[in-house]
């Protein structure tokens, strides 16, 4: 187990899983691309990755290779971390394979820059037939490897496929933050929004924030452009060192100053700026890195949190592995440059220097300052989060308004583990309609085609390819069945990874997952209340093979209402919600057809804030309805997650708390206030609302609406009308509980 004080984040163990799961398959060869957005921890998920596969997997021959670019750092510092957080893991570099080989059960970590470039070698010629002679030696002696290629966009070489191709590994795993998907490789994408809401880094890049050109500043020479964005630069830098020094923090933000790589004169320019700014290298505010080791100025200790200098010169994008999270800006004085590269340079910015946000959104936010036009559209189609945003000011009349709000209740009791057996035998009967015989049972999910199979099921595929796209077309090739006789040693990680599959639905741990499902299921544990009498072997073919199947009935579970426990009851902190009195807000700023939402609460909210992929259908109508409803005197549009917004506390079926956020607060002119939550509608008879927990939402948000006394309703669309509902919760629409809004407000 590795050594971190708070575990992994669910998305790390999520990734970690997976690459078990794709490296333990029958499959000779596998390649795995895995795209990890900077500051998402990837170094410490591959250090899981391999402790987790020995521990799991301990006699399979296997040695691991981490191979990394660079100057020769990268691989000394994911050497270092993987020795201070899995110490009993076994290390070793380049210069213990030349001495010793390899060996089952280490890692070994390689930069093949200085093994195969001429001009930057860190062994001899003959030091480098060595270890090839050396990757030979371990093959003939029976060793596996598996390869891990960090950064892997940086090894597009001749001479790196030589390095990677002569250990011919078993399973090859490449990792970047720019990495492309390829068809001939397996792809695993860490979903940003969940590193971002992991803290790790920062929720979103603002580009140009606060630049305003009047005519005179447009028709500014050249020269001058990089004067106006310095100065941007530096009074957000100054905002930010502000908000620090409010919460106490010894944190200095770091702005990145980007050029072209033809640019000496531009360069003393801003050195002379800078200056003018008091900004200087003798004073150590500014500080310079670039190729030429000669060209490197005051970079001692600048990526520590308190480092002094305030500006960071760059003539290229830093060197991989760099780790500076004080960053926040990043001045772009660069035009034609490769996507990757800039999107790297962005990745930078993007680290929160405490692994955590503050709820200041200033703190919060990284921002880039740049007049090339180029650049920032190829920044927003390649970055989810980069979108363009803007600070609306609440309307002075609206300061006084206020609603209770709810916070997670952190004296609250978790269910315990006998309590969640229940109710999830408790669905099984219901559901399946099962007996206490158990004999019964079996043929009774049989017929509902749960696999009761002594051996363990899969398919295999054949056929004949043309091209790698057929690969992709379910439909091309045979499919034929196969079993395998349960073996309890054989196929344990098969039952670990049908466990892990499961534990993420119920928020339960390994353990407590894997005694449910033996007292449920396995005659190796005494239980009163059981569904299934299975001998080991059965009981592994029945997990194994039913794995999704149990997932999908966990996952219905938790959000069935029907399974709360009654008798349990929360106390949710309540504290008063305000309207905020500034917020941020995406838009489209290609939407040219600009108008106005007058009935909104914010001064300049538009149209362009509520077009396609920033506002559902439902949200699209509902505030376009509100704006053109004379009885409507303001709309609020909710955050989705935040201190500032108004919240909700809810419970799923096993009792973990959750917090909600209504979608919108609207006050109608005869003083009545309403609360709504939008949800997708329904088209064709067939409902579009993907969110499983509406019925789990709608009934705690009913709750909150009568303690307090407040007009509430999920609204949905059909037709393009919309409906609302806050009596009882149907998916259906067509019935009495969904009326036309229009009768309502």
């Amino acid at each position: 187990m590795i050594l971190l004080p708070d575990g992994l984040f669910d998305f790390q163990d999520d990734a970690v899983s997976y690459l078990i799961d794709e490296t333990t398959g029958v499959d000779k060869s596998k390649t795995i691309t895995m795209k990890s957005p900077t500051g998402s921890g990837k170094t410490v998920i591959l250090i899981a990755f391999i402790d987790r596969y020995l521990e799991f997997i301990p006699n399979d021959n296997t040695a691991f290779v981490w191979l990394t670019p660079g100057s020769g750092e990268l691989e000394e510092q994911s050497k270092e971390k993987m020795e201070k957080i899995a110490p009993h893991l076994i290390t070793q570099d380049i210069q213990d394979v030349l001495n010793d080989g390899f060996s089952v059960g280490t890692t070994t970590f390689i930069n093949w820059e200085q093994v195969s470039k001429k001009n930057n070698r860190s062994i001899t010629e003959n030091e480098r037939k060595n270890l090839f002679e050396q990757i030979a030696n371990a093959h003939r002696n029976g060793i596996r490897f598996t390869l891990i290629i960090d950064e892997e966009h940086s090894h597009n070489t001749a001479k790196a496929h030589d390095i990677i191709n002569a250990f011919s590994a078993k399973a090859t795993i490449r990792v970047s933050a720019t990495a492309k998907k390829n068809p001939r490789f397996e792809w695993y994408e860490i979903n940003e929004e969940e590193v971002i809401q992991s803290g790790l880094i920062k929720k979103a890049l603002y580009i140009n924030q606060g630049l305003m050109l009047n005519d005179e500043q447009s028709k500014m020479e050249l020269s001058t452009e990089s004067d106006v964005l310095l100065k941007l630069a530096d009074k957000k830098r100054k905002e930010i060192f502000k908000e620090y020094e409010k919460l106490g923090l010894k944190i200095r933000p770091l702005v990145i100053i980007q050029f072209p790589s033809s640019s000496e004169e531009q360069i003393k320019q801003v050195e002379q700026q800078l200056s003018d700014m008091g900004y200087t290298y003798d004073n150590r505010m500014v500080a310079k890195w670039m190729a030429d080791a000669s060209d490197k100025i005051n970079l001692e200790g600048i990526e520590k949190n308190d480092a002094f200098p305030s500006f960071l010169l760059i003539k290229q994008a830093i060197a991989t592995g760099w780790d500076c999270p004080r960053s926040h800006i990043l001045v772009k004085l660069r035009e034609h440059m490769d996507d990757d590269f800039e999107i790297q340079t962005i990745g930078r910015i993007r680290r929160m220097p405490e692994a955590k946000h503050y709820d200041i959104e200033t703190l919060d936010c990284c921002y880039l300052y740049t007049f090339d036009e180029k650049y920032k559209e190829t920044i927003i189609n390649n970055i989810d989060t980069s979108y363009e945003v803007t600070k609306l000011f609440l309307k002075p009349q609206y300061k006084s308004f206020q609603l209770p709000k709810e916070n997670r209740d952190l004296d609250y009791d978790v269910v315990g583990i006998a309590d969640v057996y229940e109710m999830i035998y408790d669905y099984f009967i219901d559901t399946y309609k099962l007996t206490t015989d158990k004999k019964q049972n079996k043929e009774i999910l049989k017929t509902y085609d749960y696999k009761l199979d002594e051996e363990i099921l899969g398919k295999y595929r054949q056929g004949r390819f043309i091209t790698f796209k057929d690969l992709l077309i379910r439909e091309k090739g045979t499919y034929r069945d196969v079993s395998y006789a349960v073996n309890t040693n054989l196929h344990g990680i098969d039952m670990m990874h049908s466990i892990d599959m499961i534990k993420k639905v119920i928020k339960m741990s390994h353990e407590n997952v894997r005694a449910v499902l033996l007292a449920l299921f396995s005659n190796q544990v005494r239980k009163k209340h059981k569904l299934l009498n299975l001998n080991k072997k059965e009981w592994y073919a029945f997990i194994i093979n039913n794995a999704t199947r149990l997932r999908d009935d966990f996952r219905k579970l938790v959000a069935d209402s029907t399974y709360q426990m009654k008798s349990i009851e929360i106390n949710p902190k309540i504290s008063t919600f305000k309207l905020p009195e500034e917020d941020f807000f995406k838009y489209d700023s290609t939407n040219l057809h600009v108008e106005e939402y007058l009935s909104n609460v914010y001064k300049n909210y538009t149209n362009q804030m509520t077009v396609s992929g920033l506002r559902s259908t439902s949200e699209q109508l509902f505030e376009l309805y509100c704006e053109k409803n004379e009885a409507v005197e303001w709309v609020y549009k909710n955050g989705d997650t935040g201190q500032q917004y108004l919240s909700i506390v809810y419970l799923d079926a096993l009792e973990n708390q959750w917090l909600f956020y209504p979608d919108y607060i609207v006050k109608l002119r005869n003083g009545d206030v309403w609360i709504i939550e939008t949800k997708g509608g329904e088209v064709q008879g067939k409902s579009k609302n993907i969110d499983g927990r509406s019925e789990i939402k709608f009934n705690a948000f009913k709750n909150y609406a009568n303690k307090n006394n407040l007009n509430w309703g999920f609204v949905r669309d059909k037709d393009q009308n919309l409906f609302l509902n806050n009596n009882i919760y149907t998916e259906e629409m067509n019935n009495e509980n969904w009326r036309p809004l229009k009768e309502i407000f």
